[in-house]
């Protein structure tokens, strides 16, 4: 049981001093901080340039669809690369995981694709 609490002990004192650290950052910010306010502090703006019209529009569909593929996709990269370096290793069953992995992936590109989701207009 003594070797328990010295192997952690570290890792306690680390998390605390980090807690402690994250904590007074903040109370000193925040004591710190600025706090007048004016009616072009508190303005909604768009990259420094002041907003036209409402600040609610709609937005096309295909922005979000894009955003997901993009993501499925990396994620793809993370788990492919890694795979990569460990390959010779996993042995036959790893590899054909990995094909059908990658063909699940290559059915929704094409599945996207087929839909239109990937033209634009």
């Amino acid at each position: 049981m003594d070797s328990y609490s010295i192997t952690y002990t570290p890792v306690i004192a680390a998390t605390f001093l980090g807690i402690g650290f994250i904590s007074l950052t903040l109370l000193i910010a925040n004591l710190l901080a600025p706090r007048v306010r004016t009616r072009g502090k508190e303005s909604i703006y768009e990259c420094g340039s002041p907003t036209i019209g409402q600040g609610w529009s709609q937005m096309n569909l295909r922005y979000y669809l894009y955003a997901i593929l993009f993501l499925i996709f990396e994620i793809e990269s993370v788990f492919l690369f890694p795979w990569t370096v460990v390959y010779k290793g996993l042995g036959p069953f790893a590899f054909w995981e990995m094909m059908l992995f990658m063909s699940m992936l290559l059915f929704g590109l094409v599945y996207a694709w087929r839909k239109g989701v990937l033209t634009w207009e």
